[in-house]
């Protein structure tokens, strides 16, 4: 019978075979490089702590809800003083009518910020929910008689999607204005809707309400309004600020 590979020559006593055989076998494994080793996993990557605040706190879904029920009970004290005019609401879409917070957590794990083409492709899935209350929100201005206009710096190529998205979620935009070409300032755009020239299909109308989550959501205002006690004490009573720790014009360094 043929010995087996690696086997000790006969007549070597049997605890020496058994030495012999384990080095044999630890020699063959050297020669092969021995047992595959698993490449470590990289740990996870802490997210950024505005973004776990926004998307799993109490707190962030407390007040947007508060943010719209006060929104909601001033407009509906002003209402009575506009029966017979056309008049609405002006709001901001992300992070005030529409929730990313998905896409900043897809762009957080790939160790990734903003990119145009990740942006636009979120934007095409029409995959963002409603901010909580602001569906609400948005009913009752109709209901009391109003018009609801969406100001939003999404770019005018992205604007089927968006109104698509709206649509999906539920909120009744009566107009969806995006940013034209490298016109990033809504001052324009919320002067056109008074005027009755941003479209056709709506009259000159008083706002009632304006709603965003950045500073220059709101007519004439940039950050350097935080010290001007006149333009704050509007807030409250005709601008409404909803919450948004991850970016805005507060971070020169983001772009969305």
């Amino acid at each position: 019978m043929p010995r087996p590979l690696n086997s000790p020559p006969a007549g070597v006593p049997r605890g020496r075979r058994r030495v012999l055989a384990l080095a044999a076998a630890a020699a063959l494994l050297g020669a092969c490089g021995g047992p595959p080793r698993t490449a470590p996993v990289p740990a996870a990557r802490p997210l950024p702590g505005a973004l776990v605040w926004m998307r799993q706190s109490a707190e962030y879904r407390a007040l947007t809800r508060q943010t719209y029920a006060a929104a909601t009970a001033r407009v509906q004290e002003l209402a009575p003083a506009m029966v017979g005019a056309n008049w609405g609401v002006i709001l901001d879409a992300d992070e005030t009518v529409l929730d990313n917070s998905r896409y900043e957590l897809r762009r957080a794990a790939l160790d990734s910020a903003y990119t145009e083409p990740s942006w636009s492709a979120w934007v095409r899935d029409t995959a963002a929910p409603a901010i909580p209350g602001a569906v609400a929100f948005t009913d009752r201005v109709h209901a009391l008689g109003g018009r609801v206009v969406i100001v939003t710096n999404r770019a005018d190529s992205l604007c089927g999607p968006t109104r698509a998205n709206l649509r999906r979620v539920g909120v009744r935009a009566d107009l969806v204005l995006c940013q034209p070409p490298g016109q990033p300032d809504k001052n324009p755009r919320f002067e056109a809707v008074q005027r009755g020239t941003a479209s056709p299909a709506l009259p000159p109308l008083d706002i009632a309400e304006w709603l965003g989550d950045n500073i220059q959501d709101f007519p004439g205002l940039t950050q350097a309004s935080r010290g001007d006690a006149d333009a704050m004490a509007l807030f409250g009573r005709r601008y409404f600020a909803l919450p948004n720790p991850v970016y805005g014009s507060w971070r020169p360094d983001t772009t969305l």
